[in-house]
């Protein structure tokens, strides 16, 4: 459809600098890559290439002339009405109405699978996100890594990616610990015993209430086991039970995990020992002050990195190495997206240099940084930290603005810059609310076709060609942009395209529904306006479907 048209117009652009160069009208020289983009105004067409820019300085002359030169042999597909020169320099294509009017017949056609792609062509990728040490409920920064997550798989796989979406289990490390000795000191609080939190403990009311939940069950038999063994074994009990409340918490959002992934089983199933000794077979491995280091500095890194303390204990990055050598090497995934939170940007270039030492192409690994989010209530700016328990849980916020609300706002952003949540604006049942205004137009759709069903009109020869105005040409041109979105989508990790999208389909389809009456007198002209329709329907349920939202039929 449209992705095609715009490679039609790359050949053609590419085919008629060819021709002018054989003919000595433009110099001879290497072609730079052809562009095809969208004009910022839309009277200057569909599409346009910067291309004689870019050739001005090798070629000699004006951009605009160059330009010229090149439409004097411009044959362009059928799908292109006409072209035009503009400055300084653009040679801008306008698509066809009878064209146009035509791709309302391939979407129906399609069905659910509109705008559904093979780029991927079956290729395995895992996205591992959300990730949250099961120390402590979810809170708001965790829904937008988990939103972004989740929405990111979706769309690779309608590009054609097998996708795997998996949740690394920190359930070892010192982390947990803590976690254990902060859940045996209020177990033996809420029993009357004198006994303090750990200072680098978890404060949060929830240790107290967990504390509570497994006195209630278990009783008092941890009383009876050394210190550092009852709070193992509680630290354990604790793990299971907030696990189970992140995944409860996850559903909520419409997120769930092909895979989840204990730490554990790294030791447990030697991939760390593995991946030690393959390092060190590289020469990456240096003995150092009492520790174990990765001379990451041999691969560009400003310095080295600590895997195995002067205690004898693993580092966070050494179980990250194993984890990614599971990943890469055992399961032997082709490309590999991390979600990280913002406090892991420093990480980056030492994983990338980890991945590289293991004989892996660091390109093989994508990382995106998920930055932070700031509620916002008025002037009130709340901390988040699971230590001193100053938390608004995912829980908390789902429950007064909803699942959709949620997703949508945490995707509203591009990942890398940090948001601001704005729950009053979120709860709004009015068009200022851009998830009420664009699942409006879902549900106005639903009216609109059931009213047909009704009265019984069969649209389903309906001639397309009747559809000329302004209005039904200019919805037609977003409903195609849905299968460039999802390729950009993909190639770039970007997944806040897709609201943006969709609140450009939705204000086109209540302009057309403002302009033209879709159910009227003129039956012919009814049955084509229910097909466009129709057709605007599956886009808007699959933009919403991407971002893991409802398509509601009534509000």
């Amino acid at each position: 459809m449209e992705l095609m048209v715009k490679k039609k117009l790359v050949t053609c652009l590419q085919q008629a600098i060819i021709k002018a160069q054989q003919e000595n009208n433009l110099a001879s020289v290497t072609l730079p890559e052809v562009i095809i983009e969208h004009p910022q105004d839309p009277k200057h067409g569909d599409f346009a290439s910067g291309l004689p820019l870019k050739l001005a300085r090798t070629m000699k002359l004006p951009p605009l002339t160059i330009a010229k030169r090149i439409t004097e042999y411009i044959l362009p597909p059928p799908e292109i009405d006409k072209f035009s020169v503009a400055s300084p320099g653009f040679i801008n294509f306008t698509l066809s109405n009878d064209w146009l009017v035509k791709q309302i017949d391939s979407i129906l056609t399609a069905g659910k699978s509109y705008a559904n792609l093979t780029l991927g062509k079956g290729k395995q990728i895992q996205i591992e996100f959300v990730s949250v040490n099961p120390t402590g409920p979810l809170h708001v920064g965790h829904g937008r890594g988990a939103v972004l997550g989740s929405t990111l798989a979706n769309t690779l796989a309608a590009a054609g990616y097998s996708v795997e979406k998996e949740y690394l289990l920190n359930d070892a490390g010192n982390q947990i610990n803590v976690f254990g000795q902060s859940l045996y000191a209020r177990y033996q609080q809420y029993l009357g015993n004198e006994i303090s939190v750990p200072t680098d403990g978890y404060l949060g009311n929830y240790i107290i209430d967990l504390a509570k939940e497994i006195m209630q069950k278990e009783g008092k038999e941890f009383l009876t086991l050394p210190q550092d063994e009852a709070a193992s074994q509680l630290g354990e009990i604790g793990v299971r039970k907030m696990t189970e409340e992140i995944k409860q918490d996850l559903q909520l959002i419409n997120v769930e995990f092909d895979t989840w992934f204990s730490e554990k089983s790294l030791y447990r199933n030697k991939q760390y020992q593995r991946a030690m000794k393959l390092l060190q077979k590289g020469g990456y491995i240096l003995k150092k002050d009492n520790a174990i280091w990765f001379e990451s500095s041999l691969l560009g890194e400003d310095k080295d990195n600590v895997l195995v303390r002067s205690d004898g204990s693993p580092t966070y990055f050494a179980s990250d190495i194993a984890y990614h050598y599971n990943k890469f090497l055992e399961r032997k995934f082709n490309t590999v997206i991390d979600i990280w939170g913002a406090d892991h940007q420093g990480h980056v270039p030492r994983m990338k240099a980890a991945i590289k030492a293991l004989g892996k192409d660091p390109e093989q690994l994508k990382i995106v940084i998920c930055q932070l989010v700031t509620l916002r209530r008025g002037k009130e700016t709340i901390k988040i930290s699971k230590r001193s328990g100053d938390i608004i849980t995912l829980n908390e916020l789902v429950s007064e603005v909803g699942a959709d609300a949620c997703r949508f706002f945490f995707l509203s952003r591009s990942a890398d810059s940090q948001m601001d949540f704005d729950i009053e604006l979120a709860k709004k049942q009015s068009t200022d609310n851009p998830v009420y205004y664009i699942q409006y137009a879902h549900a106005r759709i639903a009216s609109i076709l059931h009213l047909a069903k009704q009265m019984k009109i069969d649209y389903g020869q309906g001639d397309v060609s009747l559809l000329t105005t302004e209005a039904e040409l200019a919805l037609i041109r977003r409903l195609i942009l849905l299968p460039e979105i999802i390729e950009i989508v993909s190639n770039t990790l970007q997944p806040h395209r897709l609201p943006y999208y969709a609140q450009n389909l939705a204000t086109a389809f209540h302009s057309f529904y403002k302009q033209c009456r879709v159910v009227s007198k003129d039956e012919e002209l009814s049955k084509a306006r229910l097909k466009l329709v129709n057709a605007t329907q599956i886009a808007l349920a699959k933009v919403l479907s991407l971002m893991g939202m409802a398509s509601p039929e009534k509000m």
